[in-house]
């Protein structure tokens, strides 16, 4: 919540400082409501979780007509559970959407580490 509070006060740079404080004072006054509504939507996103998952690595190797594939590809089998049933997900990723779908999962995480 203290990285919200500053970024907020970066944008109300534009006011007067008075406008400013008063607008500081009844966030700070409401933070713990403000914190609990950021939180309520983060969980009504999804309510799937995760139940279980394994993967596999595959590397493909060229063939007669594609000279130049050589590519490590990685099976995802997820089983998600959402209102109260499992569901099986398969996904095959390269390693550079590996690295997205990682790097947007850390992001993810920050965000919902910071309205705690």
């Amino acid at each position: 919540m203290p990285h919200l509070l500053r970024d907020i006060a970066q944008q109300l740079n534009q006011l007067n400082s008075f406008h400013q404080e008063a607008v500081m004072r009844c966030l700070k006054s409401r933070k713990h409501e403000i914190k609990q509504a950021l939180l309520g939507e983060a969980v009504d996103i999804s309510s799937a979780q995760l139940q279980d998952f394994y993967w596999q690595l595959k590397f493909a190797l060229p063939s007669d007509k594609i000279a130049k594939l050589q590519m490590p590809l990685l099976n995802h089998h997820l089983d998600v559970e959402e209102n109260s049933e499992v569901k099986p997900y398969s996904v095959e990723m390269s390693k550079e959407e590996m690295q997205n779908l990682i790097n947007s999962l850390e992001t993810a995480n920050n965000v919902v580490l910071q309205l705690k």
